[in-house]
């Protein structure tokens, strides 16, 4: 097979027509099927992937779908290496289905070895991008002719005629064809090592778990978009107006200032308000991945998270952008204690996020105006050296994850980022700092009314459970097993830090109710 004609079928190995055959002698025009190249590779049992497709509220807050999920995504694996990868794609799923294949084709069919260095891999990541972005624009070379072929026919001015008419519809099919583009996140595994290659705005969580039993969480590289200093550096050179660019905040309808695909920003820039400074020659808009690795992996235990633009915006409208990488860890945490598969989880947690994006609508208050709608939404997750549950415990459900900080031991690094706790609060309800302490272990959420140290209490001893039973109690063990000493009056230090839970429950059921964003024990 040639490059370019690739299948532009899904990271699910599908079969795709390929080509019409005229038949001789009947003019019949049958379908030519053919296998993908990756079908025969087999897929990691290591990972999980959950997905959502976009939505829209109604007044009534009813959702429905705006179109086809357009995210893609893979999940492989070779004798030598892993490979997986999300992928945003936008105005159709043609780019991140074709690339979700093709990447994998051009990763893993011998080109990567266990003799390979650090710098070999990035080349190789680096060029199999470069080579699947070549391949895609070879299959829509004769739409893009034929297009501008078309266009030179159109008379200047009105013209209804038939012919005209024609014309236009034609070109509107050509323009739905070949329009598109998406962003990508690859991760790769090799020798133990793991390399992220990012493409736009898609994220990637590594999530460590200490000696101590802590969650060090790592965000991989940064978004490709204006509030990356660096891609505005590049811009800049490339002759990009910036004061334009930052005015309209979007290129082409889109955030991301590298992507795959998107023949408009890469051909036509010119006709791109933005981008109609820059230098001839010159495409500003890149498909080239940032790479980061490799990393050893040598005695870790946790999980690497891949996401989706849309998971990562739907939070974020929902919550804030503030505590979005903690709250997925705490809540992919929560569902790797309680589920039985990696599937489940992932898909848990990506059902998780849109309870509370839809819940932040219906509640109408502060959040609610950035929630009318969120894009597809694609979870990976890819455990390393963990352990999963039984399953023997029920999945929680709804409620938000209120993040509070379990301080390291003073000889822990300072860089660390503090241990998430999972506590599920009610949707609806007034906190007050009363001295309830009844324990709710037997329902999902406390009642309103109840202390937050009652929640923690209850909540955290359902964790701990939890954490038992699948065999790893880490991501939520605490300081050691020595009893802390009173001091002279009796008390014990505290070594939980409520600061985060009292501000952003405060922010959440302030409104209309009277109550100040610093609730706490007074």
């Amino acid at each position: 097979m040639q490059r370019g004609a690739y299948g532009a079928s899904g990271a699910g190995g599908a079969f795709e027509p390929l080509a019409f055959l005229q038949q001789p002698h009947t003019g019949l025009r049958i379908v030519s099927w053919h296998q993908s190249w990756t079908d025969d590779l087999p897929l990691c049992q290591l990972c999980g992937v959950g997905s959502a497709p976009n939505c829209v509220y109604g007044p009534d807050g009813k959702g429905t779908q705006s179109h086809p999920n357009e995210d893609g995504h893979f999940c492989s694996s070779t004798e030598c290496c892993f490979l997986y990868g999300v992928f945003n794609g936008y105005d159709g799923s043609r780019v991140a289905s074709f690339v979700s294949q093709c990447l994998t084709a051009e990763l893993l069919l011998g080109q990567l070895s266990t003799g390979h260095t650090d710098a070999d891999v990035r080349r190789v990541l680096s060029q199999a991008f470069d080579v699947v972005e070549k391949s895609y624009f070879e299959t829509i070379d004769d739409a893009l002719a034929e297009k501008a072929n078309l266009q030179t026919q159109l008379p200047e001015g009105v013209c209804l005629s038939a012919q005209t008419q024609k014309i236009a519809e034609r070109l509107k099919a050509l323009e739905q064809e070949v329009s598109g583009g998406a962003t990508a996140i690859v991760a790769l595994i090799l020798n133990n090592k793991l390399y992220i290659a990012n493409v736009g705005t898609n994220r990637a969580l590594l999530c460590k778990t200490t000696s101590d039993g802590q969650n060090q969480v790592i965000q991989i590289g940064r978004a490709h978009t204006i509030d990356n200093d660096d891609e505005l550096s590049r811009l800049a050179q490339l002759g990009v107006d910036l004061v334009r660019l930052r005015q309209t905040g979007l290129i082409s309808g889109q955030s991301s200032t590298r992507r795959i695909g998107d023949y408009k920003v890469k051909f036509n820039y010119t006709d791109i308000d933005v981008l109609s400074k820059a230098k001839a020659k010159q495409i500003a808009i890149i498909s080239e991945p940032e790479i980061h690795g490799g990393q050893s992996l040598e005695g870790v235990t946790g999980f690497l998270l891949l996401m989706s633009e849309g998971l990562i915006k739907a939070l974020e409208s929902a919550h804030g952008p503030e505590q979005v990488n903690q709250e997925i860890v705490a809540m992919v945490a929560a569902e790797l204690a309680q589920q039985s598969s990696l599937e489940a989880a992932a898909q848990a947690v990506v059902e998780r996020v849109q309870r509370l994006h839809h819940d932040a609508y219906v509640s109408g208050r502060q959040r609610a105006p950035h929630c009318g709608r969120h894009e597809d939404m694609t979870l990976l997750i890819r455990v390393v050296n963990y352990t999963l549950a039984d399953g023997s415990l029920t999945p929680t459900q709804g409620g938000r994850i209120y993040p509070v900080s379990v301080p390291y031991s003073n000889h822990q690094s300072t860089s660390k980022t503090s241990v998430m706790l999972s506590l599920v609060m009610p949707a609806q309800g007034t906190l007050t700092n009363g001295s309830n302490t009844a324990s709710t272990l037997e329902g999902d959420t406390p009642t309103a009314g109840q202390s937050p140290t009652a929640t923690l209490q209850s909540t955290n001893t359902h964790t701990q459970s939890s954490s038992s039973s699948s065999g790893d109690g880490s991501l939520f063990r605490q300081r050691g097993s020595q009893a802390a000493q009173p001091d002279e009056t009796g008390r014990v230090p505290p070594y939980v830090d409520f600061t985060q839970f009292y501000r952003l429950w405060g922010s959440d059921h302030s409104e209309g109710q009277g109550l100040s964003g610093d609730l706490g024990p007074q």
